[in-house]
């Protein structure tokens, strides 16, 4: 069964950190790119940062970069996002998604149009004091 289940998200102060956790299962992860997105009520599903592989450069939403980083450990088949600085405007509910790249797809473009052959489903992260 293809499965991605995210974890860690939680309730923290402004300034604070979380690291988000999406591990795949029934399928392996050395194949897809990996996207984190996030939905906050009433708002649209929203890219934050996209990998293509463990040694590309991750693509990362104006609003969270130099905040965020994303990470990925194939051996593990597992993928994080660490998320410092966090603001009250990052609550939303994060997934996690993978996605069969075509060679001519960016990882820009995988987050920009919320592109994902699998979901997790998500893990609601709340910044407020």
């Amino acid at each position: 069964q293809v499965q991605l289940v995210e974890s860690g998200g939680g309730l923290v102060q402004p300034g604070g950190s979380l690291r988000l956790s999406c591990a795949a299962s029934g399928f392996t992860l050395d194949y897809y790119a990996i996207g984190w997105f996030r939905q906050a009520p009433g708002k649209e599903r929203e890219g934050v940062s996209c990998i293509r592989s463990s040694v590309s450069s991750p693509y990362y939403a104006g609003s969270v970069k130099g905040r965020f980083t994303a990470s990925r450990d194939n051996g593990k088949n597992t993928v994080y996002l660490q998320m410092d600085s966090l603001k009250p405007e990052d609550t939303a509910v994060y997934y996690c998604a993978a996605k069969r790249l075509g060679y001519f797809t960016t990882v820009q473009a995988m987050c920009d149009a919320a592109l994902g052959d699998y979901w997790g489903q998500g893990t609601q992260v709340t910044v407020s004091s």
